[in-house]
């Protein structure tokens, strides 16, 4: 006798839902059809982060590196130097605003580690100095400046490859805030001259450097690590205090210390730099072109100043007002807007 046929029901087998992180049109989809569902619905409504207040200090730093860029950073110029220091990201910041259209045919050359991470991560073509010896401009921040803009550089340990991206440049300009800005080289930077050596010499340099001047020059020594700061270079790095007498004669102290074997760079920046930017608390800016160059300005008569005022706007500074006192070129405060 045959078995009784017998229907096992059979349990419909639940279809997945597609997953809207999956492929980009598939993503779309399952986010129209919520649209469709709710059409009212905000997608992708996170909270806008609120925009970091910026100290007296960093504003200034700001007003500096927007100025100078504007000022020098021109659409003909496709090989930049960065610098190094606290008021560079802002010179990149500003490089940045200048839109996709200029900054794609530029190659941007940095100084150290931290300028070629701002490049990098800015999205701008990074090269190289060897790639590129020959620069339009490089900007760089500064430890201390004087009235003829000698500099101190070095505080970062960048200060070779600086000097080298300066020198490469056809107009170097340093921006800094107004603490930086001095009569006299050691006068608020009192850690003293940074000089790059060979590891090997930095026992014998330090004797050098007492002998010369600085008795209490010592190694620069980590703070994160135990022993010494190293630089990108693979150098140690002496920080050599000296007294005004020698401080008011840059060039010549620099001479000696370079003099010494195995000292492989200085900090002192002497007579190299064509204009320099100093960010102010009252949010205007200061320009100071080397002291020899302004001379004549402070000894002028009233008909000549005008001149020579009238000659500065129409060349290196277009469309602002510009005030002459004690030798040095400054700009009011800005506009509402034109420093955003």
């Amino acid at each position: 006798m045959p078995f009784p046929t017998v229907t096992t029901p059979v349990t419909p087998t639940p279809v997945r839902p597609r997953s809207v992180s999956g492929p980009s049109s598939s993503r779309m989809d399952a986010l129209s059809a919520l649209k469709n569902i709710e059409p009212n619905l905000i997608i992708d409504a996170a909270p806008t982060p609120m925009a970091k207040k910026l100290s007296s200090v960093e504003k200034s730093k700001r007003l500096a590196a927007y100025t100078a860029v504007d000022k020098h950073i021109l659409p003909e110029h496709k090989y930049i130097g960065i610098g190094s220091g606290s008021t560079v990201p802002y010179v990149v910041e500003r490089i940045v605003s200048q839109g996709h259209d200029l900054n794609k045919t530029r190659v941007f050359i940095p100084t150290g580690f931290q300028s070629k991470e701002l490049i990098v991560k800015a999205g701008l073509r990074l090269g190289d100095v060897d790639q590129y010896p020959t620069l339009d401009v490089t900007i760089d921040g500064a430890d201390e400046v004087d009235s003829d803009l000698n500099c101190i550089k070095g505080g970062g340990a960048c200060h070779l490859r600086e000097k080298v991206l300066a020198e490469a440049a056809i107009t170097w300009v340093v921006v800094a805030d107004y603490r930086k800005n001095s009569k006299i080289l050691g006068t608020t930077y009192k850690v003293g001259v940074p000089v790059e050596v060979a590891p090997f010499a930095y026992a014998k340099l330090l004797e050098n450097l007492h002998t010369l001047g600085s008795p209490t020059a010592q190694l620069r020594m980590a703070t994160h690590k135990a022993g010494p700061i190293v630089t990108d270079n693979g150098n140690f790095v002496i920080d050599a205090p000296f007294p005004p007498e020698y401080m008011k004669e840059p060039l010549e102290l620099l001479t000696r210390i370079k003099m010494l074997t195995g000292v492989v760079e200085v900090g002192l920046f002497c007579h190299m730099a064509r204009a320099a930017y100093f960010g102010n608390e009252d949010e205007s800016v200061t320009i100071r072109p080397p002291m020899n160059s302004m001379a004549c300005i402070s000894t002028a008569t009233a008909m000549e100043t005008f001149t020579v005022l009238l000659s500065l706007k129409r060349t290196r500074f277009p469309g602002i007002i510009c005030i002459i006192s004690d030798n040095v070129l400054s700009i009011p405060p800005p506009t509402s807007g034109c420093m955003s």
